[in-house]
């Protein structure tokens, strides 16, 4: 039972940078070590420990990091917990409570001082904004001059005004972080997703084991692909810098004759479409394989190999927001290349022995080919083999489940061939005729692209960023594709609307509403006037909107708005929302919450995953698990979804890769 609350704040020094190799390898260098210790024991005021000038951490808050009726608090403890266990204090992870994730939970921001200002502290409250000098002169090593006498680290006594300054910034993050969660307290994470959060801290320090050699084979290979790729480009152009783009596009202009806008990768790719000299084609090819950036992906993994060769740290819990997905770091996971060779083994060898000369010789693209081998540089540990499975179309599982589009519940019950089934629906034609082989009813992209881009709300624009004109598809037919989809899919078209009316409904009355076993409310609280428009899914977790109100939107209809942080700016700002979008916040979030279930359960086998990615869960297992059993766990049913069919499809293999 917990009866006491500890609020952490520490400050640490190491010479590793923490934002390329991240947290973990940080706090693994020799010379990491813990300055500052800055707590709150309940509310008896913030005290701080100046561990850098010799005082110690009093008895009984050392035997409170071990006690489990104490509860340790931080923002962003997993910084706290991973330290301080590597400086040799003892705190299990199971006892700890992150203020930033209950933060990012309830719709905030990540930083500290933004979340601060987001949820309305006062200025004495708010973190001070002196601490990134202070911790470049303080925490990361010093340049050795003539002036400092060669020293390599500033020690307090080096400035000691700035020492005490550090020091009471120390104290306001514990101020801070206290009055942050005293605010959040009132809207609490349920147990489940403090178990997540655990979990998801444990699977980021167990870390994934990667291939050096592939890693220092990949590197080698691109300084040499690079070079070659230079000098063919200043011969074929006479440019001194052909990498400049003022210098390339003046050429191509001068060789083609047209006006060229840019040399991004969407218009080099246009501009390779045209019928150019072949001196024109070779330079924007040239152009093309070195603006190939996935190469950074191999200094990233490089930057962030900790012991034992593992890459820790690549998830970060709720950072996608609201919908509680989480988001990649340092190698962004997220957004790693497909890979397209039929022979990985022997690109993968190729590169490990730093073999340029044969890469190019069967590849031909050296840094395409790089680009495709990066996920195979993660490995399973020793003896171990990978065993990854993930869902099959959840997303129109879930939104059929949750409207009761009943048609496509039996689709999955049964064969499974949603995109036949869909245009069989769309045009009524039986399925058994929609073939890829079949000229005259070869309708099945349409099935596709309608099933990817539709589900929320989305028209011609949506099919077009799906890429159905790249299918084939003209634009003069995505009207009646989008037309002929929610004709077929009238429950799903009826959950958008519903949507959107239960939440205006919220807000104009303030009374909850309840539609498809979710529940609309309007919650906040009179002590510190904080306000959210809330959903409560069916696993019971909320999606947050901070600071909801009406306002009429670009067209003119009335619309809720309400904070959140831009995806461009990155900003604290307002933002709209329709019936569409929210049902899209709604059916990923309950895919999210599929895939944690997921997790956990994996974990209660005894199994380790060492990462995730969108709905795909990568499992570090010993050579007797089969990939079937693991498909079997994210088959299971679920208590709260009731009727719900998941399907699991996986591979086993000696490296990561995309089946």
């Amino acid at each position: 039972m917990i009866e006491h609350h500890l609020s952490i704040d520490i400050e640490t020094r190491s010479s590793v940078d923490i934002k390329k190799a991240g947290a973990y390898k940080y706090a693994q260098s020799p010379d990491f070590q813990v300055l500052l210790f800055a707590y709150e024991w309940n509310n008896n005021g913030v005290e701080l420990i100046d561990l850098a000038n010799g005082e110690i951490i009093p008895d009984y808050i050392n035997q409170a990091l071990s006690d489990n009726r104490v509860v340790k608090h931080a923002y962003n403890a997993a910084f706290e917990w991973y330290c301080l266990n590597k400086a040799s204090y003892s705190t299990p992870i199971e006892q700890w409570r992150c203020t930033m994730a209950h933060g990012l939970y309830c719709g905030y921001t990540a930083g500290l001082e933004a979340t601060g200002k987001a949820i309305g502290l006062s200025q004495d409250k708010q973190k001070l904004t002196v601490g990134k000098a202070l911790i470049k002169y303080f925490c990361t090593p010093c340049k050795p001059t003539r002036t400092n006498g060669g020293r390599t680290w500033n020690q307090p006594w080096h400035d000691k005004e700035k020492w005490e300054l550090f020091k009471e910034y120390c104290k306001q993050d514990v101020v801070t972080e206290r009055e942050i969660l005293k605010r959040l307290s009132l809207f609490p994470v349920p147990d489940d997703e403090w178990y997540m959060w655990q979990l998801d801290i444990l699977m980021n320090a167990y870390g994934v084991k990667v291939d050096r050699k592939v890693i220092e084979g990949a590197l080698c290979i691109d300084t040499v692909s690079t070079e070659k790729l230079t000098e063919e480009a200043i011969k074929i152009t006479g440019l001194s810098n052909p990498n400049s783009p003022a210098q390339l596009t003046e050429w191509l202009e001068k060789e083609t004759g047209n006006k060229i806008d840019n040399l991004q990768k969407a218009t080099v790719i246009e501009l390779l479409d045209k019928d150019y000299p072949e001196n024109v084609r070779r330079a924007l090819e040239i152009r093309q394989q070195l603006g190939k950036t996935s190469i950074k992906k191999y200094v990233a993994m490089d930057e962030a190999c900790g012991e034992g060769e593992r890459v820790r740290g690549l998830t970060q819990y709720y950072g996608a927001n609201r919908t509680g997905r989480w988001a990649g770091r340092l190698v962004q996971l997220q957004n790693l290349p497909r890979n397209y060779i039929k022979t990985l083994d022997y690109a993968r060898e190729l590169i490990r022995n730093k073999n340029y000369s044969g890469l190019k010789l069967l590849y031909g693209n050296v840094p395409d080919t790089l680009s495709q081998l990066i996920r195979t540089t993660f490995i399973p540990s020793d003896g171990n083999k990978f065993v990854v499975a993930d869902f099959s179309a959840i997303e129109a599982r879930v939104i059929a489940w949750l409207a009761g589009e009943q048609w496509v519940n039996e689709v999955f019950a049964t064969h499974g061939r949603i995109y036949e089934a869909t245009a069989s629906q769309m045009f009524h034609v039986p399925i058994e005729k929609i073939t890829k082989g079949n000229p005259e009813y070869d309708l099945r992209q349409k099935g596709k692209v309608a099933t990817l881009a539709l589900g929320y709300q989305g028209g011609t624009n949506a099919l077009i960023a799906m890429g159905a004109l790249d299918m084939g598809l003209s634009e003069d037919e995505l009207p009646d594709i989008v037309q002929r989809w929610r004709q077929a899919n009238p429950r799903i078209r009826d959950l958008w609307y519903a949507v959107e009316q239960a939440a205006l409904t919220v807000m104009q009355t303030a009374q909850p509403q309840g539609i498809y076993g979710l529940i609309f409310a309007l919650e906040g609280d009179v002590v510190y006037g904080q306000s959210f428009l809330t959903v409560q899914l069916p696993s019971g977790r909320k999606l947050y909107y901070p600071k909801p109100f009406l306002k009429e939107n670009q067209f003119d209809k009335m619309a809720i708005h309400y904070y959140t942080v831009g995806q461009q700016t990155k900003k604290w700002e307002v933002t709209s929302t329709y019936g569409g979008k929210m049902t899209e916040n709604i059916v990923q979030a309950i895919a999210r919450d599929c895939l944690a279930i997921t997790i956990k359960r994996i974990h209660d086998k005894g199994l380790q995953t060492v990462f995730h990615v969108h709905d795909e869960v990568i499992v570090d297992a010993p050579l007797g698990v089969q990939v079937d059993y693991l498909c079997n766990i994210m088959s299971e049913p679920i208590s709260w979804a009731p009727g719900l069919l998941l399907k699991g499809a996986g591979f086993e293999s000696s490296y990561y890769m995309k089946d």
